[in-house]
């Protein structure tokens, strides 16, 4: 057990935002499939899975959002993967997406979906507010996006692979992109969060710093 927890820290210690990658290194199959699958079988709010992932392979469409991703200039051009999260823009439990993952994904019977509807509604309306307009819906979306973004860059960490988020880029020009090249649907989902995946061509220049513990935790006893 002592074990598993210095691996898990030293996980978390390796792990940085690499700005530029080593272009010349691609990630196996095998890892990449692993680190999707993690954000795959990522909890979500409800079970909702509100997302989708876009690996963004193509050099023609990583050159098309170089000019509107002032945040990703190094990584696009040298990620051996770069992934789009999508974050669905209504989860609302009467739409055809949420009704087709209560009985066909989470293979609930008719009462069962029925009691959901129920609650997923009173949850998104009387406890979140949610309901007052089309933008509050998708940010309570896209802030689950942040889930699989985490243990995606985490399980990448653990396989010795490198990664950086990347929320610096321009919101309705990416979905445009994407949206006349016919990766995506507006209607359906928009750009949440991008990152990027591969090895690093320079280790970092100083220790990974964070605030100490007692500053950042408060026990309630």
């Amino acid at each position: 057990m002592t074990n598993k927890r210095q691996q898990l820290l030293d996980t978390f210690n390796y792990r940085f935002a690499s700005k530029r990658f080593d272009s010349n290194k691609k990630i196996a199959d095998k890892d990449f499939e692993t680190i999707l699958e993690t954000g795959r079988l990522s909890p979500s709010s409800l079970g909702l899975e509100p997302w989708q992932f876009l690996v963004v392979q193509d050099p023609d469409v990583r050159q098309a959002l170089k000019p509107i991703s002032w945040g990703a200039q190094g990584q696009l051009d040298t990620a051996s993967h770069f992934v789009i999260i999508l974050a669905r823009k209504n989860v609302r439990p009467e739409t055809d997406y949420v009704q087709q993952h209560l009985r066909q994904v989470k293979h609930m019977s008719e009462e069962m979906v029925s009691a959901m509807v129920e609650k997923t509604r009173n949850f998104q309306n009387d406890n979140l507010n949610l309901y007052t307009n089309d933008r509050a819906l998708w940010d309570w979306a896209s802030k689950q996006t942040y889930i699989p973004l985490g243990n995606m860059m985490t399980a990448a960490a653990f396989l010795g692979i490198d990664s950086c988020p990347i929320e610096g880029f321009q919101y309705e020009d990416v979905a445009q992109v994407l949206a006349d090249k016919g990766y995506l649907n507006t209607d359906e989902f928009w750009p949440s969060v991008m990152v990027a995946f591969g090895y690093r061509d320079v280790e970092p220049s100083r220790p990974k710093t964070r605030r100490p513990i007692e500053d950042v935790v408060q026990w309630i006893s």
